[in-house]
């Protein structure tokens, strides 16, 4: 049984829509603060250590790049709180039409990045 199907190898000329562009995002933010968990528990410990690791994590925060990850992190957990929220409400019935899926994966994107701005301006 052969199919005649076209096959697409042209991996830049696939277009997501936004609903699946949002949930393959969901997932990334979930991978990113896993993988940026131990850093923070970390910093936290070491923050509550004492006074000395008060002192040394406050000079670690200093650093461009913890700062960045910091950033990174808190961008990557504001849009899995986004996303998760759209995805709870869609798993309740509501908004599982193609139209509503596609509006609030654009309205859960553009939430992230002014999370992420907001992140941003507020750390730096």
């Amino acid at each position: 049984m052969k199919k005649q199907r076209p096959v697409n190898l042209e991996l830049s000329t696939i277009s997501l829509p936004p609903a699946a562009t949002a949930s393959i995002l969901h997932r990334v933010s979930g991978v990113i603060m896993l993988v940026l968990i131990g850093f923070m528990v970390w910093l936290l410990a070491t923050s509550l250590s004492g006074p000395e690791g008060f002192a040394e994590a406050k000079s670690v925060m200093a650093h461009p790049v913890a700062r960045f990850v910091i950033w990174g992190f808190l961008t990557a957990l504001g849009y899995h709180i986004i996303a998760g929220v759209r995805h709870l409400i869609m798993d309740l019935g509501f908004g599982v039409t193609k139209g509503t899926g596609q509006l609030t994966g654009r309205l859960s994107i553009v939430l992230g990045v002014v999370w992420a701005i907001v992140a941003g301006v507020w750390l730096w």
